[in-house]
């Protein structure tokens, strides 16, 4: 198996995608081709000892900042590491591609190359979330900011789908992201999207409100683009936050400094549980191949969990079932 990475993508490349890209080689059996300077990235891989053979370059001379237009983007920069990449899964030289770069010249670059699946008319990115009672799947969460109804029940079904045959959970609960649970509530285009939701063979439980993105209530829960990642956003700084308050109150004092070597183990698993890195990165769902998205902070840890990712999906083969989901429209 071949994953095609990013290398120029994210904060801290190209080190830290290097890095990550290196651990992974060590770890996982895959074939890793980084895309980006050939120059630095080969000058690194030497610094950071390489396994023999794991890890090849291709060269690419442009990068997509994050600041750039995606769509401008990809057409001026053709020898960017993002559009190379996405050209060599086209070309059947990888079998996934993951960047932590530009996200929507990612989804830009990969919606025009590598196509949607048939009968997705919108791609999505999920993103997976612990919760109280295991973990949640958000959809969308920034491919798309202004959907239409019919584009929610798609990423119901692609996400049914990735939770079944992915996360191993049949029939999970899906939930439409609202301001109430009532039925009747929010704007003329959430109504719609319950009412197709409602006549759809999901398990759909109706409404779910902002309180409930971590009580495990439903499985699966969508929204557009704009709310899933502003929701996405809030929750990261929030958890970061928690974590920091947290130490910084219980070092305030000489009692909470003797206990906190009793909730040090505690703290740990909070953070762990918490933190994005240890899930790497976020499917693109609905096009027509593996593409997973990295938060732009990614580290070498982040990185070598996202490649982990991209190998797990590529050999559960889920684009298939999410085409037998569609087709039950």
């Amino acid at each position: 198996m071949k994953i095609i990475v990013d290398a120029m993508g994210g904060d801290f490349a190209p080190q830290a995608v290097v890095e990550g890209a290196v651990e992974a080689a060590r770890e996982f059996d895959i074939d890793i081709v980084l895309v980006g300077d050939e120059p630095r990235i080969k000058s690194l891989l030497d610094k950071a000892r390489c396994p023999a053979g794991k890890i090849t370059v291709h060269h690419a001379s442009e990068i997509i900042e994050m600041s750039e237009p995606a769509a401008t983007s990809i057409r001026r920069k053709k020898n960017s590491s993002i559009v190379v990449g996405v050209n060599l899964i086209k070309e059947k030289a990888g079998d996934a591609f993951f960047s932590a770069g530009n996200t929507g010249a990612v989804v830009c670059a990969s919606t025009l190359m590598l196509g949607l699946l048939p009968g997705i008319e919108r791609p999505g990115i999920a993103i997976i979330c612990p919760t109280l009672k295991g973990v949640s799947l958000i959809i969308d969460v920034g491919a798309n900011i202004d959907p239409k109804p019919m584009h929610l029940l798609q990423y119901g079904l692609m996400a049914d789908a990735y939770f079944h045959y992915i996360l191993n959970k049949p029939n999970p609960r899906v939930g439409l992201l609202n301001i109430g649970e009532e039925e009747t509530k929010g704007t003329d285009f959430m109504k719609e999207t319950h009412n197709l939701l409602s006549s759809s063979h999901l398990n759909f439980i109706g409404n779910v409100e902002g309180r409930d993105l971590f009580s495990g209530k439903s499985d699966i829960i969508l929204c557009d683009g704009f709310v899933g990642n502003v929701a996405l956003k809030v929750s990261e700084s929030l958890a970061e936050a928690m974590y920091e308050f947290l130490k910084r109150n219980l070092t305030s004092s000489i009692m909470g400094k003797l206990g906190i070597g009793l909730l040090k183990s505690g703290l740990s698993r909070f953070k762990k549980e918490t933190d994005y890195s240890e899930y790497g990165g976020a499917p693109l769902l609905g096009v027509n191949g593996v593409v997973i998205i990295g938060h732009g902070r990614s580290s070498s840890k982040a990185i070598k969990n996202a490649i982990r990712f991209a190998k797990e999906e590529v050999e559960r083969n889920v684009n298939s079932k999410i085409i037998e989901e569609i087709q039950q429209i």
